[in-house]
């Protein structure tokens, strides 16, 4: 990893895409500052406070503190995950969305995202005017009213738009994965906070507690095996034989070449995490926002919104945390086997092989091809997939300690992934650089 750094550091083209990208995240982090208009920051500070550890903690997490200071990116990205979660499950009912995505080539993808950009506008209209709502009862705006809610409403609508916007531009321009890029680097704009948390942990009034370093020690050793068991599973893949046959052409022999289909534990990366992530959040989100009175009671909103939160909170009791991680397990688990089949098609790739003069030894081409590669993609994704859920929920089943590490797991699985892929598009890019070096000579 750190020799591609070094390598992308030294080739001029590459070196451009990451000071445009390390441009474009400057100006993510410093609009995390900028406080919609309107806002009382004390009485802000005060409502922040005694919300730590609920849902407010899991999206300012997301978000890299932006939320916690009402800034215009306090929805950050999420909007636009939601709409490209609507937009794909559409595609699944809709026979001619379905067909403009896997069909519509290079003017389908711009068809699609537009319509995902208007669906994020809406959502964001929708989610800005739910926190308006919900924080202009608490004194945190200093002149409520229609005037402040829509200035609030539209900078919180622009925020999202501008992050939409500065992750398309990291994606065509910088060095690509942009909307995960964001989400990366709100997660560890965090870490100082959380290294303040381990020191206070082993420092207790003052005094080196040594229940405190052993703890810090278990916690320090279990992120590095995590991480470890993150890329071991981004990594690793299943290559499947593919000989092509010799043909004649003239005078010429042509094929005859072994060639492998590379298919990953992981195929789908990170994104199975954050669609689930965003779908648990969303019941607690809309309770909090237009049913808060709710909240405190013993009805059935609130105990929906009881289990929504045990995805980020230490106070909510064992048997809301327990069902809320077997939901959020099943969750990734179908995330991960949709994002999985929406990006790799068996029957598609048994065609082309069989279109190219190719098959797999032992196996009969067309029909027989496509059940081999469903039977292992299928045994590949249930492995990811149940590695992937075991990472993000045994720390919400480990939050009964005395340090709250609620959301860890997610927060690994997506920084360890992303940091991949970013490492795997620099050498793509490398790669791609030195071939056109070759052919300009």
């Amino acid at each position: 990893m750190f020799k591609t750094i070094k390598n992308a550091l030294k080739t001029p083209d590459v070196r451009k895409k990451l000071l445009y990208t390390l441009v474009l995240i400057i100006i993510f982090r410093f609009g995390c500052f900028i406080t919609v208009p309107g806002v009382d920051t004390i009485a802000l500070g005060e409502q922040m406070q005694s919300a730590t550890g609920s849902l407010t903690g899991l999206i300012n997490t997301i978000s890299g503190g932006a939320f916690s200071k009402l800034s215009i990116f306090s929805m950050t990205i999420t909007p636009y995950i939601t709409a490209s979660i609507v937009i794909q499950l559409l595609a699944m009912i809709i026979p001619s969305l379905e067909k403009l995505m896997k069909e519509g080539g290079e003017t389908g993808k711009q068809k699609i995202n537009k319509y995902t950009k208007l669906v994020s506008l809406v959502l964001s209209l929708v989610e800005g005017l739910g926190i308006y709502i919900s924080y202009s009862t608490s004194g945190v705006f200093i002149n409520p009213g229609f005037l402040t809610g829509a200035i609030v409403v539209l900078s919180l609508m622009t925020g999202t738009a501008i992050l939409m916007w500065l992750g398309e531009q990291i994606t065509n321009k910088g060095i690509g994965n942009g909307i995960s890029m964001i989400i990366f680097i709100g997660i560890i704009s965090r870490l100082p906070s959380g290294v303040v948390t381990l020191w206070n942990v082993i420092v207790t009034n003052g005094a080196v507690s040594t229940v405190g370093i052993v703890t810090a020690l278990a916690i320090i050793i279990g992120a590095i095996v995590l991480v470890a068991g993150v890329v071991f599973v981004q990594q690793a893949e299943r290559r499947v034989p593919v000989q092509y046959a010799k043909k004649v052409v003239g005078r010429k022999m042509y094929g005859g070449q072994n060639t492998h289909i590379p298919l990953k534990l992981a195929m789908a990366g990170v994104m199975p995490v954050i669609f689930a992530s965003s779908f648990m959040t969303f019941p607690a989100m809309m309770i909090q926002i237009f049913a808060a009175d709710k909240i405190g009671g013993t009805g059935f909103l609130a105990g929906l919104y009881q289990f929504s939160i045990a995805t980020s909170s230490s106070s909510v009791a064992w048997g809301y945390s327990l069902a809320n991680a077997i939901v959020y397990l099943v969750l990734i688990v179908g995330f991960t086997f949709f994002y999985t089949y929406a990006t790799f098609n068996p029957a598609e790739v048994a065609t082309n092989i069989k279109q190219n003069g190719g098959f797999i030894p032992g196996i009969r081409a067309g029909k027989p091809t496509t059940d081999y590669l469903k039977s292992i993609l299928g045994k590949l994704t249930w492995f990811g997939a149940i590695f992937l859920s075991l990472i993000a929920i045994l720390p919400m089943l480990m939050r009964f300690s005395s340090v709250d590490i609620s959301f860890g797991g997610t927060s690994i699985l997506i920084v360890v992934g992303v940091a991949l892929e970013t490492v795997q598009q620099l050498e793509s890019q490398l790669v791609m650089r030195h071939y056109k070096g070759f052919l300009e000579k």
